[in-house]
């Protein structure tokens, strides 16, 4: 009970904000807004009014126009609102007028996505790499954001003859910047290390969308305990185990999911931990079907891959939570001949899409999970034949 009260306390109330404009329409920013509203419960927030407003483009100085922020203001007062979302990237100068005119805290997409990585961060590699992204989001920000930044340190002797305080506090970001990339290089060469000590092992990685059960497949496919909840970023460290299907050994990895508009700095900063998808023999491509738009999510992970140069590799593309997809999909009234018909269109649409290379599966249901064995048992010992010829006993 203790705890429930606790989590009572610590819930922010938010409003979220979003535009409809030339590249974005009403419904995508409605789909956007709902991951948006499920970021801001992963952090803690809860969102409890959503403001859109259709403009050509931001405003560069409010994002929003002027009568939107407020209605926005007229919303937020009195209703213990303490956090504005908005959907897109602000600059420092937008933070700061719209909470000129609001006077509570307003952040972005991106500082979002941020404070959920540094929460989840567990390991001195995924704490580095959170901090490095942080420093660099917050760096072209320091001219125009409101408070000045004392967290980040400072004081006597920091402040050099004649500099300013936004000069002295660039200067603290940069310094603290240029430390953690030398702390994320050392860590890098430890971890490859770590990978070439593997031995000769086919590696194959599961990749996908934030939230689409990668974590539970894992725990099913390597039966091991591997960290999944309901979350967005449930995991953040690549989790990498050894799996023997039928006397055929290979290197199993999970990785962080991948998600829309995801802060450049936090791909450029996770590049390290992602160098088991780059260094892996085949994908497996997590997708969640029942998702409304999968479609879309399929589009975010290979758009990440080829940012990696990770999109040449052998995918399998695992089309994951059928049981919800059925749920969602089919009425009680439906006769079965109905539900199996559009089954079978959607399995041959993306057996063709895939070249042939689709399974569908409910890991909470371990439904299909032999066939997916099966697959991925077949692959990795054709992988053998071409990589490690001379491993005979792993081919059969």
């Amino acid at each position: 009970m203790l705890d429930k009260k606790k989590k009572v306390q610590k819930e922010e109330r938010a409003v979220l904000v979003g535009l409809v404009h030339k590249d974005q329409t009403e419904q995508q920013l409605q789909e956007y807004l709902d991951e948006l509203a499920f970021l801001a419960e992963t952090a803690g927030a809860r969102a409890v009014k959503r403001f859109t407003q259709k403009l050509p483009h931001p405003d560069s100085r409010t994002f929003i126009g002027k009568g939107k922020l407020e209605e926005i203001k007229q919303y937020v007062q009195g209703r213990n609102i303490r956090i504005v979302i908005v959907d897109d990237e602000l600059n420092g100068v937008q933070i700061n007028n719209i909470e000129k005119v609001l006077d509570i805290k307003t952040i972005d997409r991106s500082d979002l996505i941020l404070d959920i990585f540094a929460s989840r961060a567990k390991t001195a590699q995924a704490k580095a790499q959170v901090e490095l992204a942080q420093y660099q989001y917050i760096l072209p920000r320091l001219r125009g954001m409101w408070k000045h930044l004392e967290r980040l340190g400072g004081g006597i002797g920091t402040r050099g003859p004649g500099e300013t305080e936004i000069e002295t506090d660039r200067r603290i970001v940069r310094d603290k910047i240029s430390l953690l990339r030398k702390r994320l290089a050392e860590i890098d060469k430890q971890s490859f290390t770590q990978r070439k000590e593997r031995g000769a092992y086919i590696r194959v990685a599961l990749v996908g969308y934030t939230n689409v059960g990668k974590s539970t497949l894992m725990n099913l496919l390597s039966k091991r305990d591997v960290f999944a909840e309901n979350k967005l970023f449930a995991t953040l460290d690549t989790t990498t185990s050894k799996v023997i299907f039928e006397n055929t050994p290979f290197l199993l990895s999970d990785t962080v999911g991948f998600i829309r508009k995801l802060p450049h700095h936090l791909v450029e900063s996770f590049k390290s931990t992602l160098d088991e998808v780059r260094e892996a023999d085949i994908l497996l491509h997590v997708v969640d079907i029942s998702h409304p738009a999968y479609e879309e999510q399929i589009a975010v992970v290979n758009k990440t891959l080829q940012e990696l140069n990770a999109h040449d590799k052998p995918v399998l593309t695992i089309f994951n939570k059928m049981d919800l997809y059925e749920k969602n999909t089919f009425d009680e009234w439906l006769e079965e001949s109905t539900k199996n018909e559009i089954l079978e269109d959607l399995y041959e649409r993306w057996q063709n899409e895939t070249g042939g290379n689709a399974v569908f599966v409910s890991a909470i249901e371990k439904r299909n999970i032999d066939q997916l064995r099966k697959t991925i048992l077949d692959k990795v010992r054709a992988m053998y034949r071409v990589r490690y010829p001379y491993k005979t006993e792993f081919l059969y």
